[in-house]
Protein backbone atom coordinates (compact mmCIF):
# COMPACT_ATOMS: atom_id res chain seq x y z
CA UNK A 1 0.00 0.00 0.00
CA UNK A 2 2.84 2.37 0.89
CA UNK A 3 4.63 1.65 -2.38
CA UNK A 4 1.40 2.29 -4.30
CA UNK A 5 0.99 5.71 -2.61
CA UNK A 6 4.61 6.57 -3.34
CA UNK A 7 4.13 5.73 -7.03
CA UNK A 8 0.96 7.84 -7.15
CA UNK A 9 2.75 10.80 -5.57
CA UNK A 10 5.69 10.34 -7.90
CA UNK A 11 3.52 10.37 -11.03
CA UNK A 12 1.42 13.25 -9.71
CA UNK A 13 4.42 15.47 -9.05
CA UNK A 14 6.01 14.40 -12.33
CA UNK A 15 2.89 15.48 -14.24
CA UNK A 16 2.82 18.80 -12.38
CA UNK A 17 6.50 19.38 -13.10
CA UNK A 18 6.18 18.70 -16.82
CA UNK A 19 2.92 20.66 -17.16
CA UNK A 20 4.92 23.88 -17.31
CA UNK A 21 6.72 22.53 -20.38
CA UNK A 22 3.36 21.74 -21.96
CA UNK A 23 2.16 25.30 -21.35
CA UNK A 24 5.40 26.70 -22.75
CA UNK A 25 5.13 24.54 -25.85
CA UNK A 26 1.51 25.61 -26.29
CA UNK A 27 2.45 29.29 -26.10
CA UNK A 28 5.21 28.84 -28.68
CA UNK A 29 2.92 26.89 -31.04
CA UNK A 30 0.18 29.54 -30.84
CA UNK A 31 2.63 32.40 -31.39
CA UNK A 32 4.20 30.68 -34.38
CA UNK A 33 0.93 29.63 -35.99
CA UNK A 34 -0.59 33.10 -35.64
CA UNK A 35 2.48 35.11 -36.60
CA UNK A 36 3.87 33.18 -39.57
CA UNK A 37 1.14 34.31 -42.05
CA UNK A 38 2.38 37.92 -41.90
CA UNK A 39 5.73 36.85 -43.32
CA UNK A 40 4.06 35.88 -46.56
CA UNK A 41 3.27 39.59 -46.98
CA UNK A 42 6.49 41.09 -45.63
CA UNK A 43 9.95 39.61 -45.22
CA UNK A 44 11.39 38.95 -41.78
CA UNK A 45 14.17 41.48 -42.40
CA UNK A 46 11.75 44.22 -43.44
CA UNK A 47 9.46 43.38 -40.52
CA UNK A 48 12.25 43.65 -37.96
CA UNK A 49 14.15 46.57 -39.48
CA UNK A 50 11.43 48.53 -41.27
CA UNK A 51 11.17 52.10 -40.00
CA UNK A 52 7.41 52.58 -40.42
CA UNK A 53 4.62 51.01 -38.41
CA UNK A 54 1.33 51.91 -40.13
CA UNK A 55 -0.72 48.69 -39.99
CA UNK A 56 -4.05 50.35 -40.83
CA UNK A 57 -2.88 52.45 -43.79
CA UNK A 58 -3.27 51.45 -47.41
CA UNK A 59 -0.81 50.09 -48.27
CA UNK A 60 0.01 48.94 -44.76
CA UNK A 61 3.57 49.11 -43.43
CA UNK A 62 4.72 46.59 -40.85
CA UNK A 63 8.19 47.74 -39.79
CA UNK A 64 8.63 47.28 -36.04
CA UNK A 65 12.06 48.92 -35.65
CA UNK A 66 10.48 51.96 -33.90
CA UNK A 67 8.77 49.60 -31.45
CA UNK A 68 11.97 47.61 -30.82
CA UNK A 69 14.04 50.76 -30.28
CA UNK A 70 11.36 52.16 -27.98
CA UNK A 71 11.49 49.00 -25.85
CA UNK A 72 15.29 49.16 -25.74
CA UNK A 73 15.35 52.87 -24.84
CA UNK A 74 12.81 52.45 -22.08
CA UNK A 75 14.47 49.30 -20.73
CA UNK A 76 17.91 50.93 -20.76
CA UNK A 77 16.54 53.93 -18.89
CA UNK A 78 14.84 51.65 -16.39
CA UNK A 79 18.11 49.80 -15.81
CA UNK A 80 19.88 53.10 -15.16
CA UNK A 81 17.36 53.67 -12.38
CA UNK A 82 16.81 50.24 -10.86
CA UNK A 83 20.37 48.87 -10.88
CA UNK A 84 21.85 51.58 -8.60
CA UNK A 85 18.72 51.64 -6.44
CA UNK A 86 18.28 47.87 -6.25
CA UNK A 87 21.91 46.84 -5.81
CA UNK A 88 22.61 49.77 -3.52
CA UNK A 89 19.62 48.92 -1.35
CA UNK A 90 20.70 45.28 -1.19
CA UNK A 91 24.24 46.28 -0.19
CA UNK A 92 22.94 48.58 2.53
CA UNK A 93 20.49 46.02 3.90
CA UNK A 94 23.00 43.18 3.89
CA UNK A 95 26.22 44.90 4.88
CA UNK A 96 25.47 48.15 6.70
CA UNK A 97 21.96 48.32 8.13
CA UNK A 98 21.28 47.28 11.70
CA UNK A 99 18.82 44.51 12.46
CA UNK A 100 16.11 47.03 13.34
CA UNK A 101 16.67 49.04 10.17
CA UNK A 102 16.59 45.91 8.03
CA UNK A 103 13.36 44.76 9.71
CA UNK A 104 11.72 48.02 8.64
CA UNK A 105 13.30 48.70 5.24
CA UNK A 106 13.14 45.24 3.65
CA UNK A 107 9.34 44.87 3.97
CA UNK A 108 8.87 48.42 2.68
CA UNK A 109 10.97 47.67 -0.41
CA UNK A 110 9.07 44.45 -1.02
CA UNK A 111 5.76 46.33 -0.78
CA UNK A 112 6.74 48.06 -4.03
CA UNK A 113 6.56 44.70 -5.78
CA UNK A 114 2.94 44.21 -4.67
CA UNK A 115 1.69 47.53 -6.03
CA UNK A 116 -0.38 46.94 -9.23
CA UNK A 117 1.25 48.26 -12.38
CA UNK A 118 -1.79 50.38 -13.21
CA UNK A 119 -1.25 52.30 -9.95
CA UNK A 120 2.28 53.09 -11.12
CA UNK A 121 0.78 54.16 -14.42
CA UNK A 122 -1.66 56.56 -12.74
CA UNK A 123 1.18 57.99 -10.66
CA UNK A 124 3.22 58.53 -13.81
CA UNK A 125 0.36 60.19 -15.68
CA UNK A 126 -0.90 62.46 -12.90
CA UNK A 127 2.28 63.41 -11.05
CA UNK A 128 5.49 62.46 -12.83
CA UNK A 129 4.64 63.44 -16.42
CA UNK A 130 3.41 66.98 -15.57
CA UNK A 131 6.44 67.48 -13.33
CA UNK A 132 8.90 66.44 -16.06
CA UNK A 133 7.06 68.57 -18.62
CA UNK A 134 7.42 71.67 -16.46
CA UNK A 135 10.92 70.92 -15.20
CA UNK A 136 12.48 70.22 -18.62
CA UNK A 137 10.14 72.52 -20.60
CA UNK A 138 9.21 69.78 -23.06
CA UNK A 139 6.01 69.66 -25.17
CA UNK A 140 4.65 66.55 -23.42
CA UNK A 141 5.55 64.73 -20.24
CA UNK A 142 4.40 61.34 -21.50
CA UNK A 143 7.68 60.20 -23.00
CA UNK A 144 10.45 57.61 -22.77
CA UNK A 145 11.92 59.31 -19.69
CA UNK A 146 8.65 59.01 -17.76
CA UNK A 147 8.32 55.35 -18.69
CA UNK A 148 11.95 54.68 -17.78
CA UNK A 149 11.62 56.21 -14.33
CA UNK A 150 8.41 54.37 -13.51
CA UNK A 151 9.70 51.03 -14.82
CA UNK A 152 12.96 51.54 -12.92
CA UNK A 153 11.04 51.95 -9.68
CA UNK A 154 8.91 48.90 -10.50
CA UNK A 155 11.96 46.72 -11.20
CA UNK A 156 13.86 47.86 -8.09
CA UNK A 157 12.27 45.30 -5.69
CA UNK A 158 13.18 42.44 -8.05
CA UNK A 159 16.80 43.53 -8.32
CA UNK A 160 17.05 44.28 -4.60
CA UNK A 161 15.57 40.97 -3.48
CA UNK A 162 17.74 38.76 -5.71
CA UNK A 163 20.90 40.80 -5.08
CA UNK A 164 20.23 40.63 -1.33
CA UNK A 165 19.96 36.84 -1.51
CA UNK A 166 23.21 36.67 -3.47
CA UNK A 167 25.02 38.84 -0.92
CA UNK A 168 23.67 36.78 1.98
CA UNK A 169 25.23 33.65 0.43
CA UNK A 170 28.74 35.11 0.62
CA UNK A 171 30.42 33.33 3.59
CA UNK A 172 31.27 35.54 6.57
CA UNK A 173 34.75 34.04 6.49
CA UNK A 174 35.43 36.12 3.36
CA UNK A 175 34.66 39.32 5.25
CA UNK A 176 36.60 38.25 8.32
CA UNK A 177 39.66 37.38 6.23
CA UNK A 178 39.50 40.78 4.53
CA UNK A 179 39.28 42.61 7.85
CA UNK A 180 42.11 40.47 9.22
CA UNK A 181 44.54 41.72 6.57
CA UNK A 182 43.72 45.36 7.32
CA UNK A 183 40.98 46.18 4.79
CA UNK A 184 38.28 48.60 5.87
CA UNK A 185 34.56 48.08 5.32
CA UNK A 186 34.51 49.87 1.94
CA UNK A 187 37.44 47.86 0.59
CA UNK A 188 35.88 44.64 1.84
CA UNK A 189 32.61 45.55 0.22
CA UNK A 190 34.00 46.51 -3.19
CA UNK A 191 36.89 44.05 -3.52
CA UNK A 192 35.60 40.96 -1.72
CA UNK A 193 31.84 40.86 -1.19
CA UNK A 194 30.64 42.27 -4.51
CA UNK A 195 33.00 40.13 -6.66
CA UNK A 196 32.01 37.03 -4.67
CA UNK A 197 28.32 37.77 -5.28
CA UNK A 198 28.89 39.02 -8.81
CA UNK A 199 27.04 36.21 -10.58
CA UNK A 200 23.99 36.58 -8.36
CA UNK A 201 23.95 40.34 -8.80
CA UNK A 202 24.23 39.88 -12.57
CA UNK A 203 21.24 37.54 -12.43
CA UNK A 204 19.30 40.19 -10.51
CA UNK A 205 20.09 42.81 -13.15
CA UNK A 206 19.05 40.55 -16.06
CA UNK A 207 15.78 39.55 -14.39
CA UNK A 208 15.12 43.20 -13.61
CA UNK A 209 15.61 44.00 -17.30
CA UNK A 210 13.20 41.20 -18.23
CA UNK A 211 10.70 42.71 -15.82
CA UNK A 212 11.08 46.12 -17.44
CA UNK A 213 10.97 45.02 -21.07
CA UNK A 214 7.88 42.85 -20.51
CA UNK A 215 5.78 45.44 -18.66
CA UNK A 216 2.63 46.49 -20.51
CA UNK A 217 0.14 48.66 -18.65
CA UNK A 218 2.59 51.20 -17.31
CA UNK A 219 4.28 51.93 -20.64
CA UNK A 220 0.89 52.04 -22.32
CA UNK A 221 -0.13 54.83 -19.96
CA UNK A 222 3.03 56.93 -19.66
CA UNK A 223 5.25 56.33 -22.72
CA UNK A 224 3.27 58.58 -25.09
CA UNK A 225 2.19 56.01 -27.66
CA UNK A 226 4.02 57.40 -30.72
CA UNK A 227 5.31 54.66 -33.05
CA UNK A 228 8.34 56.63 -34.23
CA UNK A 229 12.06 56.09 -33.87
CA UNK A 230 13.05 57.99 -30.69
CA UNK A 231 15.68 60.69 -30.91
CA UNK A 232 15.96 61.29 -27.16
CA UNK A 233 14.37 60.28 -23.88
CA UNK A 234 12.04 63.27 -24.17
CA UNK A 235 10.27 61.81 -27.23
CA UNK A 236 6.97 59.91 -26.93
CA UNK A 237 7.47 56.24 -27.79
CA UNK A 238 5.47 53.06 -28.20
CA UNK A 239 7.24 49.92 -26.92
CA UNK A 240 6.27 46.51 -28.27
CA UNK A 241 4.10 45.59 -25.29
CA UNK A 242 2.16 48.85 -25.54
CA UNK A 243 1.58 48.35 -29.28
CA UNK A 244 0.09 44.89 -28.70
CA UNK A 245 -2.16 46.06 -25.85
CA UNK A 246 -3.34 49.20 -27.65
CA UNK A 247 -4.00 47.66 -31.07
CA UNK A 248 -5.13 44.08 -30.50
CA UNK A 249 -8.69 45.14 -29.72
CA UNK A 250 -9.09 46.90 -33.06
CA UNK A 251 -7.25 44.39 -35.26
CA UNK A 252 -9.61 42.17 -37.31
CA UNK A 253 -9.09 38.53 -36.39
CA UNK A 254 -7.18 36.76 -39.14
CA UNK A 255 -6.09 39.99 -40.84
CA UNK A 256 -2.56 41.15 -41.54
CA UNK A 257 -2.63 43.55 -38.60
CA UNK A 258 -3.72 40.74 -36.30
CA UNK A 259 -0.91 38.43 -37.44
CA UNK A 260 1.63 41.27 -37.24
CA UNK A 261 0.76 41.83 -33.58
CA UNK A 262 1.33 38.15 -32.90
CA UNK A 263 4.69 38.45 -34.67
CA UNK A 264 5.58 41.32 -32.31
CA UNK A 265 4.59 39.08 -29.40
CA UNK A 266 6.82 36.33 -30.79
CA UNK A 267 9.78 38.73 -31.01
CA UNK A 268 9.12 39.94 -27.46
CA UNK A 269 8.82 36.37 -26.22
CA UNK A 270 12.14 35.49 -27.84
CA UNK A 271 13.88 38.45 -26.20
CA UNK A 272 12.56 37.77 -22.71
CA UNK A 273 13.16 34.03 -23.12
CA UNK A 274 16.80 34.69 -23.99
CA UNK A 275 17.19 37.01 -21.01
CA UNK A 276 15.77 34.39 -18.66
CA UNK A 277 18.01 31.67 -20.09
CA UNK A 278 21.05 33.89 -19.55
CA UNK A 279 19.91 34.63 -16.00
CA UNK A 280 19.46 30.92 -15.28
CA UNK A 281 22.92 30.12 -16.68
CA UNK A 282 24.52 32.80 -14.52
CA UNK A 283 22.53 31.69 -11.48
CA UNK A 284 23.54 28.06 -11.99
CA UNK A 285 27.17 29.06 -12.33
CA UNK A 286 26.79 31.04 -9.11
CA UNK A 287 25.34 28.04 -7.27
CA UNK A 288 28.13 25.80 -8.52
CA UNK A 289 30.76 28.29 -7.31
CA UNK A 290 29.08 28.40 -3.91
CA UNK A 291 29.00 24.63 -3.75
CA UNK A 292 32.69 24.40 -4.60
CA UNK A 293 33.62 27.12 -2.13
CA UNK A 294 31.60 25.40 0.62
Amino acid sequence: MVNFKERVYKWLFTILAFSSLVFLAGIIIVLLSESLPIFSKVSVFKFLFGKSWYPTYEPAEFGILPLILASLWVSAGAMAVCVPLGVGSALYLNEIASYRQKAVLKPLIEVLASVPSIVYGFFGMVILAPFLQGFFHIPIGLCALSASLILGIMATPTVCSIADDALSYVPNSFREASFAVGADRWQTLTRVVIPAAGSGISTAVILGMSRAIGETMTVLMVAGGAAVIPGSFFDPVRPMTAAIAAEMGEAPVGGDHYHALFAIALALFAVTFIFNIIAEMISRRFRIKLGLSG
